[in-house]
């Protein structure tokens, strides 16, 4: 399960894009809490230790603790705003947890054993990852880092779909619940190119229209 990051905060009065741009002048990052109970608060960041954090996946599906002036909340980040070109964070929307209800947050897939599985093995077969990552709900303790796909079994023609994605304990993908349509595909190995014709490669990828994407 994902493990509590502490990050420090302060809080800020002062609003608007001029604030904000004055913040991000002097180093700091501009951002929000919001939900629970309590009323949203304007908070302000270190720009270069988020800048830090922000490069580890941990950041982005994990419970975080957030300290503001001194008191700790439990959040996850729901929004993170980026300079078009530019290595700089423009703004952070973080949302209070509640560890008694179950909360939705996208996991990323981690996928191992692809290269010792048969279709790895194999020069002629692509190997196509349809997603990177997944919607879940969970309790807050019951929020993994990340979910593993297994592909040690995986050989020429095989797709693995959400389904079949072996789940933590406590955690469900909401989009199963709405029908097959919505089991979509994660995983799917076929013949590349230089294993046969265009046509025969074709023929294949239309074989797999049943897979989707996101």
């Amino acid at each position: 399960m994902s493990t509590h990051t502490t990050i420090k905060a302060t809080g800020r009065s002062v609003e608007g894009k001029g604030a904000s741009r004055r913040l991000r002048r002097d180093g700091a990052l501009p951002g929000i809490i919001y939900g629970g109970k309590s009323e949203p608060q304007l908070i302000q960041l270190d720009q270069e230790k988020v800048w830090l954090a922000q490069q580890n996946e941990w950041f982005y599906s994990s419970i975080l603790d957030l300290e503001v002036d001194g008191k700790v909340e439990s959040v996850i980040l729901r929004d993170i705003q980026r300079h078009p070109y530019k290595q700089v964070i423009m703004h952070l929307d973080f949302q209070r947890i509640d560890q008694k209800q179950a909360l939705r947050a996208s996991v990323p897939l981690h996928f191992i054993n692809e290269e010792t599985s048969p279709a790895g093995k194999n020069a002629e077969v692509i190997v196509m990852k349809e997603l990177n990552q997944v919607e879940v709900s969970c309790l807050p303790k019951d929020l993994p880092e990340n979910i593993v796909v297994d592909l040690a079994n995986l050989e020429l023609g095989d797709t693995i779909h959400l389904s079949q994605v072996q789940l933590p304990e406590g955690v469900e993908i909401p989009s199963l619940a709405l029908g097959p349509d919505q089991d979509i595909a994660v995983v799917v190995a076929r013949k590349g190119r230089t294993g046969g014709t265009d046509e025969e490669v074709d023929g294949e990828a239309a074989g797999d229209g049943e897979s989707g994407g996101e």
